[in-house]
């Protein structure tokens, strides 16, 4: 049996046996990688709090933001790994409409802080900004897992993927109209990653592949002319240094800069655009040098390894899907997060899991690590 494989796998579903919780089976490497990656985070808000108009710990400042966000992560990964999964699958339809409405709701009356006056992608709380986008793909997961589980015996047909791609549009047009194409692509990414470890055929996934190529000049032709600018920067960020081609420059040059061991925390030079979110990963660099950022990756290598081999111990097929859907989503945006910093993929706003500065991403990257958590501890345990 392989997640690699186009045949359908035959996992045996769960049985009363494992409602027990078995503290043995808690994944404290996949804890580990998750905090130490939070730290990066932290110690990034930290450099960036330093630089900017607050001082390091005013409450306004990207630090103590940054300390909050994370206790508040924390608190709802504990929650998650406590909470018995498999509620999710009963409540995985009604939770989709709940993000759809959340969805509509951030059109209609949504705010935006970047430099699309038209776009609406967070809701103000008590001062609090909240994206539920970040929110939507955690529960897209769900949606996914739930999906596919329950079609295990037709995982092969065209129909589930034709269905899954159905249950796909309504957030996925949702999110378009913000306008935010980052996360659209880690909806589609997710989808498509959950698809092939699912077992799905791999001549109908790619049919879908050649559909998405296929789609691109429509949604070309709807994309507002800056996000356009970013995608074209690539090719030839010199063409407009000091408009669409500077993020992409300023970033290379931030990360060429870092040297081996960095500049040092605090002591980056190079002005970067959003470098408390998009370009994070260019300061990092900068800073912590070659080594830092290879630990980094490092980091998100043992963390992905950590979600798949907690999905191969499982034995139920919706938990199975969770854990591979949480390491499609996090691949995907640390490859593009990163190519974009370095000039090998366009610029689209995608956060680097864990270190980019934002609250969202952060409670439902841990909250989504605790889910998986807690089918750790509800599998049935092996004989030793």
């Amino acid at each position: 049996m392989s997640l690699f494989r186009s045949e359908p796998m035959k996992i045996r579903s769960w049985t009363p046996k494992a409602a027990s919780l078995t503290w043995r089976l808690y994944d404290f490497q996949l804890t580990t990688y998750a905090v130490l990656l939070t730290c990066f985070g932290l110690a990034m808000a930290y450099s960036n709090s330093v630089g900017s108009t607050h001082t390091t710990l005013s409450p306004g400042s990207p630090f103590v933001r940054g300390l909050m966000w994370a206790v508040i992560a924390v608190v709802v990964f504990a929650i998650a790994t406590m909470f018995d999964y498999r509620w999710l699958r009963t409540f995985a339809w009604p939770l989709y409409l709940a993000n759809v409405g959340l969805l509509i709701l951030t059109l209609r009356i949504g705010s935006n802080t970047g430099n699309a006056g038209t776009s609406a992608r967070w809701i103000v709380i008590a001062g609090f900004q909240l994206q539920f986008s970040e929110l939507a793909k955690i529960v897209m997961i769900t949606v996914f897992a739930a999906y596919l589980a329950g079609r295990q015996q037709k995982i092969t047909s065209v129909w589930t993927v034709i269905g899954a791609v159905i249950v796909l549009g309504p957030p996925w047009i949702l999110v378009m109209l913000q306008p935010d194409l980052g996360t659209s692509l880690v909806l589609v990414a997710t989808l498509a990653g959950m698809l092939f470890m699912s077992g799905s055929s791999l001549k109908w996934l790619g049919t879908l592949f050649g559909a998405v190529l296929a789609a691109i000049p429509f949604v070309w032709s709807n994309l507002h002319p800056y996000q356009q600018a970013r995608l074209l920067a690539l090719v030839n960020p010199g063409a407009d240094p000091r408009g669409s081609g500077y993020q992409l420059i300023q970033a290379q040059t931030a990360v060429s800069s870092g040297g081996p061991l960095g500049k040092g925390l605090t002591n980056g030079t190079v002005p970067l655009p959003v470098q408390t979110t998009d370009f994070v990963w260019g300061v990092l660099a900068e800073e912590l040098g070659f080594l830092g950022a290879m630990v980094v990756l490092a980091l998100f290598v043992a963390l992905l390894w950590r979600l798949l081999v907690c999905s191969w111990r499982t034995s139920d097929q919706f938990a199975m899907m969770i854990g591979c859907g949480l390491a499609s989503m996090i691949l995907f945006q640390v490859f593009v997060n990163v190519g974009m910093v370095i000039g090998l993929m366009p610029i689209t706003g995608i956060p680097l899991p864990f270190v980019t500065y934002g609250g969202a991403s952060l409670v439902s990257l841990m909250g989504g690590l605790g889910v998986l958590q807690s089918t750790n501890l509800r599998r049935e345990p092996p004989a030793w």
